[in-house]
């Protein structure tokens, strides 16, 4: 039996099977649908269809200019576009013009020979005289002056002639993978960089090895003991201590390099501080020439201060990283009011009290 299209149990009363299933106008019930309707070719005051309008196309994302830091931060300028070739061509480049800085520093210093090693014998014939030894040193061989006056002390003393050269090499040769703010850096970092790397010859130079030399070649002097001292022994053991605590004396210039890198951060560092001061202590004892504490110590104190001042330092660069500022100001005025207590104190006590100021401690005795 055919279905009955208007039978109140199918659910689409209004498909015309002539139609293809499909709604009329005529059995769609809109009167001004139909053609031969009487409101046909007139349009409904309210149609109860009503025509959407095809959505607008979306607007184009907005374009945000960097700002100048922003546009510092990018990769310009070459930054990390070097390919593995390249980079082992550019070190190649900076080692040949570290070395060739090198040469020059050390034709320099041939001149000067006499006046080096009268400088580096200095402190052996200080403490020898304080024995009451004779100050001359031993030569062993008939090649050991030659190699040591003319050659190994040349090429130290021009080290530490063309550091600021080679450093400036180093510099060159990381610059590429830096931010072009970071690249600013370059004056600073050669000149506190080699600053402390003469400061470090110089401490251990004037303090350090004069003391440690003096404990050592005391040591048998009551037991019938005369030193002989080699001018190769000697001379190694004076490379080893200004080399050494030259180069620990770069603690702050690595310190704020692992903050640059944010391998590090002053929460880090402080935090962790106890193992930081005994590993220089450590290292303290493998640089001292002397086993005793007061060497030690006379080591060990400078390296801590250092390690601090890194840390500073690496403070001051996370500040700056955050658009902080250091108050400055009132830093300077402590410390000049500091430093004016203590010339009083000083004029007071050499002026009212009867004291005076010696070059060895207490540094102020009656």
């Amino acid at each position: 039996m055919p279905e009955n299209i208007n039978d109140p149990k199918d659910p689409n009363p209004d498909l015309d099977p002539e139609h293809d299933g499909r709604l009329t106008p005529e059995t769609s019930g809109d009167p001004y649908a139909a053609e031969d309707g009487p409101y046909a070719g007139e349009l409904p005051a309210e149609s109860p269809v009503t025509a959407v309008a095809p959505a607008a196309p979306p607007a184009p994302p907005a374009v945000i200019e960097p700002n100048a830091e922003e546009k510092d931060d990018g990769d310009d300028d070459g930054m990390l576009r070097m390919s593995f070739m390249g980079h082992l061509e550019e070190l190649r480049l900076r080692l040949i013009r570290a070395l060739a800085g090198l040469g020059v520093a050390f034709c320099a210093c041939i001149f000067f020979t006499d006046y080096l090693w009268n400088a580096v014998r200095a402190p052996a014939a200080s403490a020898l005289r304080q024995l009451g030894y004779p100050e001359d040193l031993a030569q062993i061989t008939p090649t050991e002056a030659f190699s040591i006056i003319w050659v190994r002390l040349p090429i130290l003393a021009g080290l530490f002639l063309a550091s600021p050269w080679i450093i400036y090499q180093v510099w060159s040769f990381i610059a590429p993978g830096l931010y072009k703010k970071e690249r600013r850096l370059a004056m600073p970092f050669i000149f506190c960089t080699a600053g402390l790397f003469i400061t470090g010859g110089a401490f251990a130079y004037f303090v350090a090895f004069r003391f440690g030399l003096v404990f050592l070649l005391g040591i048998g002097s009551t037991m019938g003991v005369k030193p002989m001292i080699s001018i190769t022994e000697y001379f190694d053991l004076f490379v080893n201590v200004i080399l050494g605590v030259a180069l620990v004396f770069e603690l702050p210039v690595l310190i704020f390099f692992l903050t640059l890198l944010r391998v590090a951060s002053p929460r880090f560092l402080l935090t962790h501080s106890r193992y930081a001061i005994l590993l220089i202590v450590m290292a303290a004892a493998i640089i001292t020439p002397t086993p005793d504490v007061v060497n030690l110590t006379i080591f060990a104190a400078p390296m801590v201060l250092l390690y601090f001042v890194g840390v500073f330092a690496s403070y001051l660069l996370v500040l700056n990283r955050e658009g902080g500022t250091f108050p400055w100001r009132k830093v300077f005025l402590w410390t000049g009011g500091i430093i004016v207590a203590i010339a009083v104190f000083l004029w007071f006590a050499t002026a009212r009290m009867g004291y005076h100021m010696v070059g060895k401690w207490p540094f102020l005795i009656k």
